[in-house]
């Protein structure tokens, strides 16, 4: 049968208009939308043992995965993240108010005269700098606070997403497939990549730099560093930095506590840091990257902080793997390429 060009620019029309308004309608979830497609991928094992457990009963497996993932980063990342916030208000407010660094700043200074520095008297400000850093991540991270009935319903979202996408996962993959313009085995291509790139950023490096973001904050707590859960959460993310990441966090704790505790206590850090933080990204890295689309750190630790101010806290995921999706998409249409040009 053929149309007419009034019949295909019509309903191209249409198409083109209905795509925007249901945009418009899913933009309020579109973040919890994008997790859970990531969660669903990277929990896809989980959910396959689960199958088997409950003997192929699909609905109930997804509801079990759901509920697994609820429990072990939902949960535990909403308590995680009201205390970041809550830290970084108390020093923020300790730094306005009190003059916070300035007994800090003047111990630095003692301690390089020592060793025959000599800087001019307060040059060596912490305080404006910690200010700074502290109010770009408080307004970033506030925004996730700010509406407690929004949080909820994301979270709502996100977990009868995901249920759905494990459940009917499978058919949403043959739907797009169809649908795609692209012959089968290009569309399934493409999948496999973006699978491999969530998997390679998400139980990789950013999974290495939060294992060794808990690690800091224990190593912080146990030897008297205030707000240990905040700059933990700073060596998370500085742990993607290649070689030396969470020594941007360890080393200046240890100054610290040299300053302004006991030198004991600042050894403990040390050999704390070199021991069982730095041995996880050669020890746990190899196990958890696997293969897939490997980005180099640098490029990781810059999507992340892009991502951060981008989309707001949740950039440090959504950053990353746009990043990876990328170059995916690159890989791909290059292999398109040479297979046409044969």
């Amino acid at each position: 049968m053929n149309y007419q060009k009034s019949e295909l620019y019509f309903i191209f029309t249409l198409l083109a208009a209905a795509g925007v308004l249901t945009f418009l309608i899913f933009k309020p979830f579109l973040y919890a939308l994008i997790l859970a497609v990531i969660f669903a991928t990277v929990f896809e094992p989980v959910h396959k043992k689960a199958l088997v457990a409950t003997r192929g009963r699909s609905g109930l497996a997804a509801l079990i995965t759901t509920m697994s993932i609820l429990v072990v980063i939902v949960v535990p990342v909403t308590f995680l993240g009201v205390q970041i916030f809550k830290e970084s208000v108390q020093l923020y407010t300790s730094l306005v108010n009190n003059g916070g660094t300035v007994g800090i700043s003047q111990g630095i200074e003692g301690v390089l005269r020592n060793w025959g520095i000599f800087l001019p008297a307060g040059s060596l400000d912490l305080g404006q700098y910690m200010q700074q850093g502290l109010s770009w991540l408080i307004q970033h991270i506030g925004t996730v606070f700010s509406n407690a009935t929004k949080i909820m319903v994301g979270i709502f979202v996100l977990l009868i997403a995901l249920f759905h996408l494990f459940k009917d996962g499978g058919k949403l993959r043959n739907s797009l497939i169809v649908l795609s313009p692209l012959h089968d085995v290009h569309d399934q291509t493409i999948i496999h990549k973006l699978e491999l790139a969530i998997n390679s950023v998400v139980r990789g490096s950013i999974l290495v730099g939060l294992v060794q973001g808990v690690l800091t904050a224990i190593g912080l707590a146990i030897f008297g560093v205030p707000n240990p859960v905040l700059w933990g959460s700073v060596a998370a993310i500085t742990a993607l930095i290649p070689g030396f990441g969470t020594s941007l966090v360890i080393i200046p704790a240890v100054l610290f506590l040299v300053i302004t505790s006991s030198v004991a206590s600042a050894l403990g850090l040390l050999v704390w840091g070199v021991v069982a933080v730095g041995l996880i990204d050669n020890v746990l890295g190899p196990k958890l990257v696997g293969r897939g689309t490997k980005l180099h750190p640098f490029l990781i630790l810059l999507s992340i902080l892009g991502g951060i101010s981008l989309f707001g806290p949740l950039g440090f995921l959504f950053g990353p793997l746009s990043v990876s999706l990328f170059v995916a998409s690159l890989e791909i249409y290059s292999a398109i390429r040479k297979e046409r040009n044969k």
